[in-house]
Formats: structure tokens, C-alpha cells, sequence
């Protein structure tokens, strides 16, 4: 069975290699992080990430055309709660 009839989940085996076009800059600080032999991986968890911060952002907009945008002093007062900080955009 080929794998493109299998739905693989972001970070299930097996791999699969493809060709990227990076700018010099960004291969130039990634390797500086991770060296030339870690490229592969640190882009496998950045791609990761992203499609985790792609789904949110999807579930975000289907609540918000059921419910409607979130109470913005709602979210200060819990973005306080959760860092122990003040408010954003709190009076001084």
C-alpha cells in the first residue's frame, strides 16, 4: 500500500524526504542552533507546530461564528490571571 492511501497524523512514521527552499538567513540561524545535522528534525517540530497553531486557529473562528469574538475585558482579566501579571491594556 502506497502512503499517500494512509492518513498519517503530523510526527507518525515513516518519513519521507522533499526538497525546501530556505532563505540563507533562516538556514544560516537554524544551523546555528542545531547544527548542519539537525536540520531536518528542528524543521519536521517547527512544521508541527505550525499545523497545531493552524488548527487553533480554525477552532477559534468556528467558535467565534457560534458565539461570537471573546469579551475583550474577559481576556485581559484571564491573560492576568494566567501570567500573575496585570491586565493588558489595564488603566495605570
Amino acid at each position: 500500500m502506497a502512503d499517500d492511501d494512509v492518513d498519517f497524523l503530523p510526527g507518525d512514521d515513516p518519513t519521507s524526504g522533499i526538497s525546501v527552499t530556505l532563505t540563507t538567513g533562516t538556514l544560516q540561524a537554524i544551523r546555528e542552533r542545531v547544527g548542519k545535522r539537525g536540520v531536518s528534525a528542528y524543521l519536521e517540530k517547527a512544521a508541527q507546530r505550525q499545523i497545531e497553531r493552524d488548527n487553533l486557529d480554525e477552532l477559534i473562528s468556528d467558535f467565534d461564528k457560534v458565539h461570537g469574538p471573546a469579551d475583550p475585558e474577559a481576556l485581559a482579566a484571564k491573560h492576568a490571571r494566567l501570567t500573575g501579571g496585570a491586565s493588558v491594556g489595564a488603566a495605570e
